[in-house]
């Protein structure tokens, strides 16, 4: 068996790179025009991700360092604040210590003043129970 090239194969080629062109034309160029188009769009938004993740670290960074900040000015108010209050009650313990020694001063007076007021009350009392022991004892008035 041979095989011979007579006009159907040439006919058949015809046909076969008609095909070829109907279908690029129908087929091929738009699908690959689709595929195009998406992977443009997958690209845009890849761009439009890493911009958005850099925004979002940009904000980030941005907040941690007002966080940072706030923190600090923060601590700093409370030991100012501590201070202040250290110093203040430091003033107060030594307006007390300054008053303690006019409170025993006048304590001490007071004291005084009582125990003498005790020895006259005493000393009158006494006087008069010697008085009335004096006049048991001798069945007279002593005075």
């Amino acid at each position: 068996m041979t095989i011979g090239l007579d006009y159907t194969f040439l006919i058949q080629i015809i046909n076969f790179l008609a095909l070829i062109f109907i279908l690029n034309l129908i087929l091929y160029k738009p699908i690959l025009a689709i595929i195009g188009r998406r992977k443009t769009q997958l690209d845009e938004s890849e761009s439009e991700i890493s911009r958005l993740n850099e925004t979002v670290e940009q904000k980030m960074a941005a907040y941690e360092e007002k966080l940072r900040q706030a923190k600090a000015g923060a601590l700093e108010k409370k030991q100012e604040i501590t201070q202040e209050g250290a110093t203040t009650a430091k003033g107060i313990i030594d307006a007390v210590r300054g008053e303690i020694p006019g409170l025993v001063e006048t304590f001490q007076a007071r004291m005084n003043q009582e125990v003498s007021q005790a020895r006259q009350i005493l000393h009158d009392q006494s006087r008069r129970i010697s008085v009335e022991i004096a006049e048991k004892v001798l069945g007279r008035s002593v005075q």
